[in-house]
């Protein structure tokens, strides 16, 4: 059995993102297959912005094939060959290759089957017990984040892991970069346009990310902890603090390049 990796409300960040949802799904025209998705929604018959006006929860095979799309151009630009990863939309919980998952668990990417699995309701959850600012679209963030994990499983990070609390862990250090990688998928489809001229993020402002980003620090370790027994304890963290998560982010997302992801040489995280 596999370990999940980002999960815990310690994983979860979000950005506020606001998608440009007209026409077909991003960089495809409307006859692309849908991404592989299972229960709830009928997931499989989503294939354009048509059909997200007729089913809200099309919105999540949007951003799969928008950050999907992403790195299956960017890494052979770098030898390394993309396989995709399949999205699991679930209620409630779920049999994933790294056991049983409820929404308890929150987002996470499990190596082990090579899925991103998703509890529709956790999001409900995030707003309500955590106050997190976010809306409909805060999702993307959460969904490139585990995508993240993907893309280090593919260049073997994950299975180096060993140290897995710790301010300077493994696991530490593999958090920050999947939220850089994150950052990174957000440069790009806020500035490259596709070849319809269409950036597949529009109306980003400086407020949405403000806002992103205050979210996402309200979910570092640091502030979990702080919130949960009132102390902080280093010791126990897995995530990142709240600053540390910001600067990565925003680092991924000022350069584009996810060679500036290099969360493991560097002694300051």
């Amino acid at each position: 059995m596999g370990i999940p990796v980002g999960g815990g409300i310690g994983g979860i960040i979000l950005l506020v993102v606001i998608l440009l949802l007209s026409g077909g799904l991003p960089g495809g025209g409307t006859d692309e297959p849908a991404a592989q998705n299972t229960e709830p929604g009928n997931l499989g018959s989503c294939k354009s912005g048509k059909d997200l006006a007729q089913n809200r929860d099309c919105r999540f095979v949007f951003y799969q094939n928008s950050i999907e799309r992403f790195w299956a151009g960017e890494l052979p630009r770098r030898g390394k060959k993309y396989s995709r990863a399949r999205l699991e939309v679930f209620d409630g919980s779920a049999n994933t290759g790294c056991g049983p998952a409820t929404s308890a668990v929150g987002p996470f990417y499990c190596p082990t089957d090579r899925k991103v699995y998703l509890d529709i309701g956790f999001f409900r959850v995030l707003q309500t017990d955590l106050g997190a600012q976010g809306g409909d679209f805060a999702e993307a963030y959460v969904i490139a984040h585990e995508y993240g994990h993907h893309v280090q499983n593919l260049y073997g990070i994950l299975g180096q892991i060993k140290s897995r609390e710790g301010p300077t862990s493994d696991s530490v250090r593999s958090e920050l970069q999947a939220d850089c990688l994150a950052g990174v998928w957000t440069r790009h489809a806020t500035t490259v346009p596709d070849s319809n001229g269409r950036t597949l993020i529009s109306g980003l402002t400086n407020d949405d990310i403000n806002r992103g980003l205050d979210a996402a620090a309200a979910v570092g370790d640091d502030r979990i902890q702080r919130k949960a027994q009132g102390r902080v304890t280093p010791e126990n963290f897995s995530h990142g603090t709240a600053g540390q998560r910001v600067h990565w982010f925003k680092t991924g997302m000022a350069s584009g390049d996810l060679t500036a992801c290099d969360t493991w040489s560097t002694d300051t995280l």
